[in-house]
């Protein structure tokens, strides 16, 4: 049997991981990058670790309902993935002393679909009730 407390308690599982995986990831690419850093790839660990694994244990520890819509929950997960990749992404380009307009519209992304499936979380759980 796969009951949400469950479910909730892997993805914070797993997001925590992925927050371990950014800051790795940071650190290796400040080695072959002869120190230089960013503070976006610094600080990207931020999305996974407050944006799923804070969220995703709260929800377990208020005893929260499964997701009402899967779509919804991916949606969420998937806006949580593009921040951290655009975080990603603008640290390196930032390190290459360049920029790109593309950034801006990659985070305008990640944020609707957080808050689309945020959005869908609470029409579900209203519908519900």
């Amino acid at each position: 049997m796969y009951t949400s407390a469950i479910k909730s308690g892997k993805t914070a599982a797993i997001y925590c991981c992925t927050a371990a995986l950014c800051v790795a990831i940071t650190n290796i690419y400040a080695l072959f990058g002869h120190g230089i850093r960013s503070r976006h790839m610094d600080f990207m660990f931020l999305y996974p670790l407050i944006g799923g694994a804070l969220i995703f244990a709260l929800l377990k520890l208020a005893g929260a309902k499964k997701p009402v819509s899967r779509a919804g929950y991916n949606i969420y997960n998937s806006g949580i993935a593009t921040l951290t990749a655009a975080a990603m992404l603008e640290g390196i380009i930032e390190i290459a002393g360049s920029g790109s307009r593309w950034i801006t519209v990659i985070r305008y992304a990640g944020a609707a679909l957080t808050a689309v499936g945020i959005g869908s979380y609470f029409a579900g759980a209203l519908k519900r009730k």
